[in-house]
């Protein structure tokens, strides 16, 4: 059959030709939305929007004006749904009347009932399906204890759990290993000298197990361990590894005593012997590198724990404060008593003094911690140690150096330590003053009498440190010059006055931190 160009079809999709066994398109049974007379898509002829003609189903008329259906209103929804609820049951209960959801809550009721029924008259506890298995759910909540804090049952300086997983992680330090077997592959642990490591707080992970928390008086025990055994010990070197577990174990030690809410004196007595280690180290470990001592570090876990050992100290206080208050109301008070405030209570913390000292040395210049000092009791602020520090604090803010460092010589060895941090900046301050005061060509200083001013016992250091500020030093002379002075120093200059004590003191270590010097 020959076919000519009337029995093909153009395509109202693309203006093909439609072959005529093969439809028309997707179109053919559909109508486009009416044009406007003339208009043509660009690039496209007007042929291609023809009505198609040929084989096939019989075209549809394209709707012209009002013979287009009119789209569903919502009368006619509202309608519909209302024939189709009209004759059907109520398939949901909270659509049902309150006396059918009455009379359904009700027979539920007594369903459960019926099967919890036992042969003696009583129910049977509720159960819940858990884990493909029914489990005995309790009716109650189990009682928690009075104060709701969790209290530790561990008895040895490390969880059995934890000993055993990090035995065979092989994540024990060489102070922890049995001796013996510190060359093994797989290291074995001493009992008598692990100690439970520091772990930070994570998600699902609970760190309240009694099991795995250690009772105040188990945690003085292990710091005293830390003390004696590792941080005094001749023959653990470097010192600098020893500062690195101790301190790492020191801080597990104030995590747990952080979960159980610890306080009284064995809290207070922990915390006295951390505050004095930390003060020890910074001394010690200075100009050591970042990355075998980080003295900011040091410094933030120092301020943590003496601040908590400073408001321990407040809560006696406060304690004492109540007392005196009831007993002045209930009239038990005889004649000749102190009046409240006064501070003439004897503490049953003796080393307050000590510590309220240290300080006011270590944040020398904090008018906070003035201010906190100027506050205490009078039997605390009269002590000989704080008014050291007092007029220690008071040179410092009058800006002389001199007098400064004289009383610094009166101070013991661990108000030194505290001391230490501040010792260059007000060494710089002194030689600044004194080469702006004595700036002069023809003017010569002895550098003897110098370095008795700076708290050095050598001339040598005195010199090296003029020399790293900019000061000229010539034989036993010094020139000041205002002009050449270097507020930043050359090359660091460590404090050389406080580690000429260190020697002396280095076999005294257990102690210094124990407070028995």
């Amino acid at each position: 059959m020959v076919m000519n160009r009337e029995h093909l079809s153009l395509s109202p999709m693309n203006g093909r030709p439609n072959h005529p066994r093969r439809g028309r398109g997707r179109t053919q049974h559909g109508w486009r939305p009416q044009q406007e007379e003339g208009e043509a898509r660009a690039g496209r002829s007007e042929l291609a929007y023809q009505e198609p003609q040929g084989w096939g189903h019989p075209q549809k008329r394209r709707p012209q004006g009002d013979d287009r259906p009119e789209p569903w209103g919502r009368p006619q929804q509202e309608h519909w749904r209302a024939q189709k609820d009209k004759n059907r049951p109520h398939q949901n209960w909270r659509q049902r009347p309150e006396q059918d959801r009455q009379q359904s809550q009700n027979w539920r009721h007594r369903s459960d009932q019926e099967d919890r029924a036992q042969p003696d008259g009583t129910l049977k506890p509720k159960q819940d399906r858990q884990n493909q298995g029914w489990t005995q759910q309790p009716e109650q909540e189990e009682v928690q204890r009075p104060d709701g804090n969790p209290r530790g049952t561990c008895m040895a300086m490390c969880p059995r759990r934890e000993l055993q997983d990090r035995e065979a992680q092989c994540r024990l330090h060489h102070f922890e290993m049995l001796a013996g077997t510190e060359k093994d592959r797989r290291p074995k642990a001493d009992p008598a000298r692990m100690v439970k490591e520091y772990s930070r707080p994570a998600a699902g992970k609970d760190a309240t197990q009694p099991s795995d928390l250690r009772p105040p008086a188990v945690l003085l025990k292990t710091v005293c361990y830390l003390i004696d055994e590792i941080a005094a010990s001749p023959t653990l070197q470097p010192w600098t590894e020893v500062y690195s577990f101790v301190f790492d174990r020191l801080r597990s030690i104030r995590q747990d005593l952080i979960i159980q809410r610890a306080s009284g004196a064995e809290c207070v007595a922990i915390l006295e012997r951390t505050v004095r280690l930390l003060i020890y180290a910074s001394q010690r470990l200075c100009g050591e590198p970042l990355q075998l001592y980080d003295p900011k570090i040091n410094d933030t876990h120092l301020q943590e724990s003496l601040s908590w050992l400073l408001e321990s100290y407040g809560q006696q206080e406060n304690t004492h404060t109540v007392d005196d208050e009831h007993a002045v109301r209930d009239s038990q008070v005889p004649k000749g008593t102190p009046k409240q405030g006064d501070g003439t209570h004897q503490s049953q913390y003796k080393n307050q003094e000590e510590f309220e000292a240290l300080n006011l040395l270590y944040n020398l210049g904090c008018a906070r911690v003035m201010q906190h000092v100027l506050e205490l009791p009078a039997r605390v602020r009269s002590s000989p140690a704080v008014c050291l520090a007092l007029a220690v604090s008071r040179a410092f803010c009058e800006r002389n150096p001199v007098r400064l460092l004289r009383l610094a010589d009166r101070l013991d060895f661990l108000q030194g330590c505290a001391l230490h941090r501040h010792l260059l900046a007000i060494r710089r301050q002194l030689l600044q003053l004194y080469s702006h005061g004595h700036s002069s060509r023809n003017c010569r200083y002895p550098l003897g009498h110098l370095a008795s001013l700076l708290a050095l016992t050598e001339p040598q250091k005195a010199e090296r440190l003029c020399l790293a500020h900019g000061v000229a030093v010539s034989g036993e002379w010094v020139g000041f010059n205002k002009v050449d002075f270097l507020e930043t120093p050359k090359e660091e200059v460590r404090c050389a006055s406080t580690h000429e004590r260190e020697l002396a003191m280095e076999k005294k270590v257990a102690h210094i931190i124990h407070g028995h010097v």
